[in-house]
């Protein structure tokens, strides 16, 4: 049984870095957590580097900018490691070769702009499904569509034999009060049409990579039995921790607060039988990050 724990404090220093998602964690994608935001800017006070660890697939300079006006203080965090960037860094290296199609909102065709972690990048063309090589997936045209209505692109790409790189793994994300869907529903629907998706975000080995190699970067290279994955996915934050063989910290009035009856903390027997069902055992349960 996961340790139900009150706040961060209770467990913070037995750890040197915290994997930290960003949306049902620190933000509701309309404004941040004070309590979250508080209990982050407690952990690097005691000298512990925080690295925002998101499915967001856009650059991290980016996300940098969304989160400052949600209202996350510069001096929350240290470092961020965005699915985008992983992807992006795969796609530059030709995963899904040179003229692609794209699926996602306009807001996110910033996907495309130079990478400079790649040496010798492959000049990607955005074309027609018909002239695709492959494709580049931020997520649905439209997040509150069902992605069944891409049913006909997928075939279409299916029966052409393209890959289709993924980049956001998450299914949902609760932006406020409405959910919306994300590019890992449109992959996890091309996969179940019996298509390809390439995957780069949590719960997958590349992004994790990515987070070691910024933590590396700013001087704060961890071992992994002193990092502390923290989110809200069981499924991504929490699947993608155990899987690296990093403690995780499931953060349950997030995705799973219906489910695990979060109010101020987790129903312990709530928690215990929704943990069952997935099939996941996370170190320790926290209602919210604070």
């Amino acid at each position: 049984m996961s340790r139900i724990i009150e706040r961060l404090s209770e467990i913070s220093a037995g750890y040197d870095a915290l994997f930290c998602d960003l949306w049902g964690c620190v933000h509701d994608g309309v404004r941040a957590y004070p309590d979250a935001v508080a209990a982050l800017q407690a952990f690097r006070s005691r000298g512990g580097a925080v690295l925002l660890l998101t499915n967001a697939p856009r650059p991290r300079a980016e996300v940098e900018v969304q989160i400052g006006k949600l209202g996350v203080p510069r001096d929350a965090w240290d470092a961020i490691a965005t699915s985008g960037d992983s992807a992006r860094a795969a796609m530059f290296q030709g995963a899904v070769g040179s003229k692609v199609y794209f699926i996602g909102e306009e807001r996110d065709r910033t996907f495309f702009d130079p990478l400079h972690l790649v040496e010798d990048p492959v000049a990607i063309e955005e074309v027609p499904l018909t002239e695709a090589e492959g494709i580049v997936c931020t997520g649905p045209f439209d997040p509150h569509a069902d992605p069944s209505v891409l049913r006909p692109e997928l075939l279409m790409a299916k029966t052409r034999g393209l890959k289709l790189l993924c980049a956001n793994p998450d299914i949902v994300v609760d932006r406020g009060d409405s959910r919306e869907w994300c590019a890992g529903a449109v992959a996890e629907l091309y996969t179940e049409m019996g298509g390809e998706s390439l995957y780069f975000g949590k719960p997958h080995p590349p992004i994790y990579d990515l987070a070691r190699r910024r933590l590396a970067q700013i001087g704060r290279d961890t071992p992994d039995d002193r990092i502390l994955a923290v989110g809200d996915g069981i499924l991504t934050d929490i699947k993608g921790g155990m899987g690296e063989g990093i403690d995780t910290l499931f953060v349950t009035g997030g995705l799973a607060r219906a489910e695990t009856a979060t109010e101020e903390h987790p129903h312990p027997e709530r928690l215990s039988d929704y943990l069952s069902d997935s099939d996941h055992a996370p170190t320790f349960s926290i209602g919210y990050l604070r």
